[in-house]
């Protein structure tokens, strides 16, 4: 089910470092919301250093860039420390997996989020979205593109 031209269900989840981070608080720029399944695993681990690397310095400071899994905050603390990844890493821990059960992406049988990605724009309505099987890393060009088409990149 995608959710292009709905509102973005709004959450406060909190970061890496314990700061609560609610989405409807940022509005008046574009939000790229990569769900992801696991912290230290080799996928996951190679997405986000893609984002950290080529997305992020592309974009600046025109698009926030959020990560969710349902990880705790202490793991993706230590997560974000062991490969100096400086963006927010929601923890969608407790209760487990809400938020990425309000996006369509939770996996039951598994416990964890599935690679959804989701663009909303900078007045809180879903522009964009995709969604990967486990073992697919998504491609940040395609991030890029749709940022591009709002202005944004």
């Amino acid at each position: 089910m995608s959710l292009v031209g709905a509102p973005a269900p709004d959450f406060e989840l909190p970061d890496q470092h314990g700061s609560a981070v609610r989405l409807s608080s940022l509005r008046g720029r574009p939000v790229v919301l990569a769900f992801f399944p696991f912290a230290f695993t080799g996928v996951c681990t190679d997405e986000l250093a893609a984002i950290r690397d080529s997305l992020i310095p592309a974009v600046g400071d025109a698009v926030h860039v959020l990560a969710v899994s349902c990880d705790s905050m202490f793991a993706l603390r230590v997560f974000a420390d062991t490969t100096g990844l400086d963006f927010p890493l929601l923890s969608d821990f407790w209760p487990h997996g809400a938020v990425a059960a309000a996006y369509g992406v939770f996996d039951h049988d598994r416990g964890c989020a599935v690679r959804g990605t989701f663009v909303v724009d900078a007045g809180g309505t879903v522009r964009w979205d995709v969604v990967n099987a486990l073992p697919d890393a998504r491609n940040v060009d395609d991030y890029r593109r749709v940022l591009s088409s709002l202005g944004a990149a």
